[in-house]
C-alpha cells in the first residue's frame, strides 16, 4: 500500500462496507416482513347488491342488507409486523450512515475525492440510490420500496466488493481536479435518482392485479416519474461539466469516446422519457418501457464502458 495512504483508515473503510452491507440485509428483511405481513393498504370495498328487474322492464331495490349481517372481516396483522417497517426504515438509516462513513474515511485515507475508480464509483451510486430512497420516504411515504431499494444497493455493494475492490491509493493525474467534485458528485447524484425509477420501474412491469400488497402502479408511475424529473437536469448539468472538464483536460469539449457517446445515449434517452410521459396517450406501460431502456443505457455507461469498452475513460481500475 502506498506510504501516503492512511492504513488504518482504508481499513475502517472496508469494515464499514461490510457492516453496511449486513444493515441493509436486515433492512431489506424487515421491509420484505412488513410487505408480506403488515397491514395491506387495499381497503374493503362494499359490494353492491345488482338491482332487481321487474317484468315491466323497471327495477326494485335490493333487498336491504340486515344489519345483524357482519362486514367482511379484515385480518389484522401479528403485533410483530407492525415494527417491521419502522424497523426497517431505522435499520436503513443506520446502514446509509455506515455507507457515508465508508465514503468518509475512504476519501480521508487517500487525501482525495473518494470515487476515483469503479469501486469507489459503485459504492458512491450505492449510497446515492438508498439517499434518495430514505428522503423521498420523508416527504412521499415510499416505505413500500425498500425492500427493492435495499435489495439493488445491496447487489451493487457485494459486486463492488467482491470484483471492482482495489487497494486505496492515488489515482491518475487527469483525475487530481476539482472537477471530480463537480462532474462525477452531479453524476452520481443524478445516478441514484435514476435507480430509484428504475426500481418503480421494474416493478411496474412485474406487478399482478392480485398483488395487492405491492405498490399500486399509479405509486410506482409517480415515484419513476418524480425522481427523474429531479435527477434529469443533474445529469445534463454532468455531462456539461464533463465537457468542459475534458476541455480543460485533453483540449477538446467532445471527442466521441465511448463514455461520453454513452452518457450522451443516457441523456437522449430519459429526453425521450420525459417527452413520451407529457405526451398525451403515451403514458402508463408505453412510457414505462421507454424509462427502463434509459436506465439499461445508464448501467452500461456506468459499468459496462468501463468493464467492456477503452477509451480515454479507461483509467476505472477494474481488477483483471
Amino acid at each position: 500500500m502506498p506510504a501516503e495512504v492512511d492504513a488504518g483508515l482504508a481499513l475502517l473503510s472496508d469494515q464499514l462496507i461490510l457492516a453496511t452491507v449486513l444493515l441493509y440485509v436486515f433492512a431489506m428483511i424487515g421491509y420484505a416482513l412488513d410487505l408480506g405481513f403488515g397491514r395491506s393498504k387495499v381497503k374493503a370495498r362494499a359490494v353492491a347488491e345488482p338491482a332487481l328487474v321487474t317484468v315491466g322492464g323497471g327495477t326494485a331495490a335490493a333487498p336491504p342488507v340486515s344489519e345483524e349481517s357482519p362486514a367482511p372481516a379484515v385480518k389484522a396483522p401479528p403485533a410483530w409486523a407492525t415494527w417491521a417497517g419502522p424497523v426497517a426504515v431505522g435499520l436503513s438509516w443506520l446502514g446509509w450512515a455506515a455507507n457515508l462513513g465508508s465514503i468518509l474515511t475512504r476519501g480521508l485515507a487517500v487525501g482525495r475525492w473518494p470515487w476515483g475508480n469503479m469501486y469507489e464509483f459503485v459504492v458512491a451510486m450505492c449510497f446515492a440510490a438508498v439517499s434518495a430512497f430514505l428522503f423521498m420516504n420523508l416527504r412521499y411515504r415510499i416505505r413500500f420500496l425498500g425492500a427493492f431499494v435495499t435489495v439493488a444497493a445491496t447487489l451493487g455493494l457485494g459486486f463492488s466488493v467482491r470484483y471492482l475492490q482495489v487497494q486505496a491509493g492515488p489515482v491518475v493525474p487527469a483525475l487530481n481536479s476539482y472537477w471530480v467534485a463537480i462532474h462525477v458528485s452531479a453524476a452520481i447524484i443524478a445516478s441514484g435518482l435514476f435507480i430509484m425509477a428504475g426500481v418503480s420501474g421494474i416493478l411496474y412491469l412485474v406487478r399482478k392485479d392480485t398483488a395487492v400488497r405491492l405498490p399500486s402502479l399509479a405509486d410506482l408511475d409517480r415515484v419513476a416519474h418524480r425522481a427523474i424529473v429531479i435527477a434529469f437536469p443533474i445529469w445534463t448539468f454532468a455531462v456539461i461539466a464533463g465537457a468542459l472538464w475534458a476541455d480543460k483536460a485533453w483540449g477538446r469539449y467532445w471527442g466521441w469516446d465511448p463514455k461520453e457517446i454513452w452518457a450522451f445515449i443516457t441523456w437522449i434517452a430519459y429526453a425521450a422519457y420525459l417527452h413520451a410521459r407529457a405526451t398525451a396517450g403515451f403514458k402508463g406501460r408505453a412510457a414505462m418501457i421507454v424509462q427502463l431502456i434509459a436506465f439499461a443505457c445508464l448501467l452500461f455507461n456506468l459499468v459496462g464502458v468501463n468493464i467492456f469498452l477503452g477509451g480515454l475513460h479507461s483509467y476505472a481500475e477494474v481488477p483483471g
